[in-house]
This record gives C-alpha cells, sequence and structure tokens, in this order.
C-alpha cells in the first residue's frame, strides 16, 4: 500500500495538519506542562469523535428526509450497535491502558506486544459479536419494543452491521492503541478519509442516484460498513510498518493465554461499563418506545445532538487516560491526579457555555434533522430540559479518564453504570408516568447532574491513584521472553535494562 492513493491521501493530510495540530513527538505527556500536552493530545480526538459521529448524524440526516419511520428505525438500532460494540469494547480499552502505562514506563517492546496482543483477541470477539448480532437483532429490536412499522428497517440495517462488524470493531482498536501511545492525529486522518466515503455513498445507496438501487435504511449500512472495512485496511497497514505510534508484529500475534488473563482483567471491568451503559440505553428505548413515534424521533435527534455536544468532554476523558496511564506508568502519581482536575475544571466551564447556546437555540437545531413540526417541538424541549447540566458531564468524563488510565476500570464502570442505570432510568420511569416524556427528558438533567458529583467524590478519595500495571511482563512472562522474537535475539544489557525498570 506505499505507493497507493489512499496512502499518498492520508500523507499529504498529515503534512497540513502539522500546520495545526502537534504530534507525540513535540511534546512530552509525563513532564512540564500540563495544559498544552492535554490539549494537543484531546483535539485531535474531538476531530476524530466527531468525524466518528459523522457517520451517525449524515444517517439520521439521509435517513430523516427518506421518512419519519426510518429516522424511528434508526432510532431503535443505534443503541443496539452500542450494545454489541460495548459487549467486547473492554479489549480495546484494555490494550490502550496497557500501552499507555508501558510507554511511559520506557518499556517499548513491551507496548508493542500488549498492542499485537489485542488485535488478535479483538479479531476474535468481534467475529463472535457479528454472528451473535446477526441472529439475535431481532429479538432485541422485539425486546426493546420497536413498533411494527419501524422493525423491519431497523433490523435489515442491523444485520448488515453485525456482518461487518470485524470492520466496525478494528477501526476502534486501531484508535485506542495508537491513543495510548500517545499519537491521536493519525487515526483522526485516517477517519477524515473514510467519512467522506461514507458520506458520498448515503444518498447514492439510501435514494438510489443513478445506477445505485434505492435501499433506504439497508444503503445506510451498506455505506457505513464499507467505509469502516477501509478505515481497518488503512489502519492496520500503519500498525504493521510502525512508523506512526504503536507498532504490532505478526511473530508477537500469536494468543498467548497469560496476556490474555491480563487483558481480561483490565478489560472485563470496561466491558461491564459498556454493556451497562448499553443495556441502560436500551432500557430506556422501552420506555420512550411507550410514547407516539413523534416522541421517540425526537429523542433519537437529541441523543445525536448530544452525542456532538459532548465530544469535547469525552476527548479530553480519553487524553486523560492516556496522560494518567503514561503518567503513572512513570511514577509521576501526582502528576496524573493534577491532570484529571485541571480537564474536569476546563470541561466544566466550555460546556456550561455551550448549554446556553443550545438552550437560546433549541428549536432551530432540531429542525436541521426534521421538519415534522411535532418532532421539532418535542426535540426543543429535549434539549432545554438537559442543556443547563452539559457542564457536569465534562467533569464525570474526566474524572472517569484518570480512573481508566490508572487501571481502575472497575471504579469507572461503577460510576458510569450507577449513573445511566441507577439513577437515569429510575427517575425516567417514575418522572414519565405523572409527567409524561418531559420525565425522560428530566432525568437526564438529574443523573447528569448526579454522576458528575459521585465522580468528583471517588476522585478525592485518591485510591484510584495506586494501580500500576507494568510490574509485570505482559502475559506475565519475563521481559526477555517478550521481547525474544523468532530471528531477534535479545541480548544481556537489553534483557537487563527491561527486568530493571519493571523491579
Amino acid at each position: 500500500m506505499d505507493g497507493s492513493p489512499v496512502r499518498r491521501l492520508v500523507a499529504a493530510l498529515r503534512r497540513r495538519a502539522g500546520t495545526v495540530f502537534k504530534s507525540r513527538d513535540e511534546f512530552d505527556l509525563t513532564s512540564g506542562d500540563i495544559a498544552k500536552p492535554l490539549f494537543y493530545l484531546s483535539l485531535p480526538i474531538v476531530v476524530t469523535n466527531l468525524l466518528q459521529t459523522a457517520y451517525n448524524l449524515v444517517d439520521t440526516v439521509w435517513l430523516g428526509r427518506y421518512s419519519t419511520d426510518a429516522l424511528a428505525a434508526i432510532s431503535f438500532a443505534f443503541p443496539v450497535v452500542f450494545f454489541l460494540i460495548s459487549l467486547g469494547l473492554g479489549i480495546s480499552i484494555a490494550g490502550s491502558i496497557l500501552v499507555a502505562q508501558n510507554t511511559g514506563a520506557g518499556e517499548e517492546r513491551q507496548a508493542e506486544f500488549a498492542a499485537s496482543q489485542t488485535v488478535t483477541f479483538a479479531v476474535v470477539a468481534s467475529v463472535v459479536l457479528g454472528a451473535f448480532g446477526y441472529v439475535a437483532v431481532e429479538d432485541i429490536l422485539r425486546l426493546l419494543g420497536a413498533p411494527a412499522d419501524v422493525l423491519p428497517g431497523a433490523t435489515a440495517y442491523l444485520e448488515i452491521i453485525s456482518l461487518g462488524m470485524p470492520f466496525m470493531f478494528a477501526f476502534f482498536v486501531f484508535m485506542s492503541l495508537m491513543r495510548g501511545y500517545g499519537d491521536t492525529i493519525t487515526p483522526m486522518l485516517v477517519m477524515f478519509v473514510t467519512v467522506v466515503v461514507n458520506l458520498a455513498l448515503d444518498p447514492l445507496l439510501i435514494f438510489g442516484v443513478g445506477p445505485f438501487p434505492r435501499m433506504g435504511i439497508e444503503g445506510a449500512g451498506y455505506a457505513t460498513v464499507f467505509s469502516r472495512a477501509l478505515a481497518t485496511v488503512i489502519g492496520l497497514t500503519i500498525m504493521f510498518r510502525g512508523d506512526r505510534g504503536v507498532e504490532i508484529h505478526l511473530s508477537r500475534m500469536a494468543p498467548d493465554l497469560g496476556y490474555l488473563r491480563k487483558l481480561l482483567r483490565v478489560g472485563v471491568p470496561a466491558s461491564v461499563e459498556g454493556t451497562g451503559n448499553a443495556v441502560a440505553v436500551n432500557l430506556m428505548l422501552v420506555i420512550v418506545g411507550a410514547f407516539p413515534t413523534a416522541v421517540v424521533a425526537a429523542y433519537g435527534v437529541g441523543v445525536r445532538v448530544f452525542s456532538v455536544i459532548f465530544l469535547p468532554a469525552i476527548a479530553v476523558g480519553r487524553g486523560v487516560e492516556t496522560m494518567a496511564g503514561q503518567n503513572i506508568g512513570a511514577g509521576e502519581e501526582d502528576r496524573a491526579a493534577t491532570a484529571s482536575n485541571f480537564a474536569a475544571r476546563s470541561m466544566f466551564a466550555v460546556l456550561a457555555g455551550v448549554g446556553v447556546l443550545v438552550w437560546v437555540g433549541a428549536a432551530p437545531v432540531v429542525s436541521v434533522f426534521s421538519d415534522d413540526p411535532a418532532v421539532v417541538e418535542t426535540g426543543r424541549l429535549f434539549l432545554r430540559y438537559v442543556a443547563p447540566t452539559f457542564g457536569f458531564t465534562g467533569v464525570f468524563h474526566a474524572y472517569k479518564g484518570a480512573f481508566r488510565g490508572a487501571g481502575r476500570t472497575l471504579t469507572a464502570a461503577i460510576v458510569s453504570i450507577v449513573m445511566l442505570g441507577a439513577i437515569r432510568l429510575s427517575v425516567a420511569w417514575f418522572a414519565s408516568r405523572p409527567f409524561g416524556s418531559e420525565g425522560i427528558w428530566m432525568a437526564f438533567a438529574v443523573s447528569n447532574a448526579a454522576g458528575a458529583l459521585i465522580a468528583f467524590a471517588w476522585y478525592r478519595r485518591g485510591t484510584w491513584r495506586d494501580a500500576d500495571l507494568t510490574d509485570e511482563g505482559p502475559g506475565g512472562v519475563a521481559p526477555a521472553d517478550v521481547d525474544a522474537d523468532p530471528g531477534d535475539p535479545v541480548d544481556a544489557p537489553d534483557a537487563a535494562e527491561d527486568a530493571e525498570a519493571q523491579d
């Protein structure tokens, strides 16, 4: 792929990006200033997440123009996709944390071993989850209460996505591993290329332009899978070459059960968090699904709008995850704490300001996605209820990133599940009876504030700071054994330095 047009395009985009973004070689995550490294680390993540969300937003806009039933169908489909991916997402999160901590500790070969093994087990997990999704999505949608006029379209979309699950999942792994190393620019550029492809294909396949058949919601599914497949090919090529970010090696990809235990120890709580959140989101659909289609559509629009607005908070949380991981690996626990506290204050201020703007312009925002007056009015109320609590979401994600970076994925899982499951669902269930759909909007506001307070209280305890995952070789084997690839002998000085670094 050295001379391919795609590779040349990515290289050209990277040269252009160098005038705005800073690469990992231009800032230090484990010493010196905190604000600038966190900014340069997080800014490409903001853009990457914005581009990633563009997949869903483009689908939502075009399908909203296609029909209200299609818009309602995608409102049911997105949470199910989130659920399927969340079942295995802990693998990529664990890989990112292990790469970050070993990179911070100066253990480059162990970081590469961790990345290689993560790719192996991620491929296996994605195949299993895709097969499960293909046979189960219709039953899941029925369980969620999808209306009869929405069920066929949502099922068809999800079956296509399930068949493409290895591609959907592989790119998330690529982004996580590169982020753990500290390179957030390359995933951003690859995502840009594939979003352009998806943007071009969506209207062609949904409406049937030119030689393309009119496929409706199924066309949106095919466009997304094709784009993800392209991203996967580019991402794996970059990691195998190793000239950008972390490198993976075929010789280190043979499944190591010892490493799998370590991966599961860190990743299972993260998967529990993702799955618990997905279950909470899907159970919320059960509550929402009892209301008319206009409410379901407005709910889908609102959630998509939040996914864009909260991008800075999520990105900074991921940046804190990497900074905390590398600093804890380097023995700089105080710096990890300072970075997370700075991020929480900054995100509260930024998102509180955004909340004011959204509250004022709620109706025009919703009208971008639908011209149905009932959807616009219901969506306007949704945004106005939640907008005043945007700042609390920034606090929540900043401290959750610190917990994850420290390897305390169970802590992050508990805080997140309590916020989404115990608080948001409970309030929505009880408040929607006397207040109707406004009770659901109320639940979002209450849970946002409560989640931030819980995360801050746990952060203040300080027990999350003492997790260091670099005290043993990946897979529980000695560093010299990890480094010894066939045909690549490890000399005595290198092995001794590896052993001393982990003492």
